[in-house]
């Protein structure tokens, strides 16, 4: 499973032209889930979002965690591509929707997050905080 989190000032997603969620301030994820993904993958990787220590303290440094923060979480098969071999990504790494929505649903509802229309054509629109863009994976996934 790999998430690639973004601290925002405000996100928002939009499927068939409507806005199906938004958040303020607080991290914007996309979610990626892979075939050997599973529901502890899902429970670890989001317990580590929480507890990520990227907003700023009162000295200014990255030093606390989510806290009362929001969260936005957007399904993302193609943090698995693989463009290695010409300049077409392969996604065979990605989980089919059978296996990777559940996975992608428990992650949400582990942190309590609203989320895009899983497997739809969205709109992602986002205001980086800092800019931070932190890429996270799960044991199973790390080169």
């Amino acid at each position: 499973m790999k998430a690639l989190v973004q601290r925002v000032s405000r996100a928002a997603v939009r499927a068939d032209g409507a806005e199906v969620a938004a958040i303020g301030s607080g991290l914007l994820v996309l979610l990626g889930v892979t075939h050997d993904d599973t529901e502890d993958d899902a429970d670890r990787l989001a317990e580590k979002v929480r507890a990520l220590r990227v907003f700023p303290d009162e000295a200014g440094r990255m030093n606390e965690a989510l806290g009362d923060r929001e969260v936005l979480v957007v399904s993302q098969f193609t943090l698995y591509g693989d463009a290695r071999k010409g300049n077409r990504p392969s996604y065979v790494a990605a989980a089919g929707p059978d296996h990777a929505e559940p996975l992608y649903e428990r992650f949400r509802a582990r942190l309590g997050a609203p989320g895009g229309v899983f497997g739809a054509h969205m709109e992602v629109e986002l205001v980086n905080d800092g800019p931070v863009t932190i890429l996270l994976q799960t044991e199973a996934n790390v080169p």
